[in-house]
């Protein structure tokens, strides 16, 4: 069933259930990469796009109909799996999404959220089910967690109510996410300077303001695109120059008032004061 709005063919399907209550829907992804700039390879001596070919080392091309998976117990060895083994493999998050657990959005970090999905009705006898959960939902603002099978391992997804329907986001497992306290051992503790904090603190007041995604587009692709477009139209593509790197070492506070300030860093304000050179880490 092909809905409007949505992609052509949900990325999963099944039976939403709550408790004794079931419906029939479908997971199709909320956001798109259609207008991504994409590139494919080609010979330059004939203008040819470039074909990938399954290649085995010893006995050259194959036909990739006839491969099967493979996973490495140790180098060069490998147990294999045709495509039934690995469908033997079910469990009912195949086929049913089930709402195990309500939770406060605020309890579940940013580190897991992952992709979103549009959780839609597949048919009209499925409708009202559907819009009960959503409408319990939405009165008491919370998250449903549940569990799927799709490409080709079990998500945990988090439910919730958003317009008049119901948004599926899959998250990451606690094996998926890094610890950032590991990853950031290098930044140093202890106090810091109150008065670089105050300006820091002026500074990102200043630049407060709200999100709105229209002012936020992909400046690297809009370069691409002119780029293209250059090309096109058989121009001489002219190469820009690369931005200047800082020193190895900043006066701190002398950076903070002039950001502050809004003014070029070409000279120290007159009696402001000062910290000891910082050397920053490579």
């Amino acid at each position: 069933m092909t809905l409007p709005g949505l992609a052509t063919r949900p990325a999963w399907q099944g039976q939403l259930r709550l408790s004794l209550v079931s419906c029939s829907v479908g997971l199709y992804t909320a956001t798109t990469k259609a207008s991504d700039i994409s590139f494919n390879m080609i010979n330059p001596a004939t203008g040819n796009r470039i074909k990938m070919v399954t290649t085995d080392p010893d006995t050259g091309p194959v036909e990739r109909s006839s491969l099967v998976k493979g996973y490495a117990v140790e180098k060069n060895n490998y147990v294999l799996f045709t495509d039934d083994e690995i469908k033997a493999v079910k469990l009912e998050t195949t086929k049913t999404l089930e709402i195990e657990r309500f939770v406060d959005a605020d309890t579940i970090d940013r580190l897991y959220w992952d992709t979103p999905y549009i959780l839609s009705p597949q048919d009209d006898s499925s409708a009202e089910a559907y819009g009960v959960i959503q409408e319990a939902m939405r009165r008491t603002n919370r998250i449903g967690l549940g569990r799927v099978v799709m490409h080709g391992r079990e998500r945990l997804m988090a439910i919730e109510a958003r317009d008049a329907g119901l948004l599926a986001t899959s998250l990451r497992m606690r094996d998926e996410v890094r610890s950032t306290a590991d990853a950031l051992t290098m930044v140093p503790g202890g106090k810091h300077d109150k008065q670089m904090i105050a300006i820091a603190e002026q500074i990102i007041a200043q630049k407060e303001g709200p999100f709105d995604p229209d002012e936020f587009t992909d400046r690297y692709e809009d370069a691409l695109r002119a780029l293209i477009e250059e090309k096109k139209r058989g121009h001489k593509i002219v190469t820009s120059k690369e931005p200047e790197e800082s020193g190895n070492v900043v006066d701190l506070m002398e950076a903070l008032r002039k950001s502050l300030q809004g003014k070029s860093a070409k000279s120290k304000p007159k009696g402001s004061a000062t910290v000891s050179p910082i050397k920053r880490k490579r």
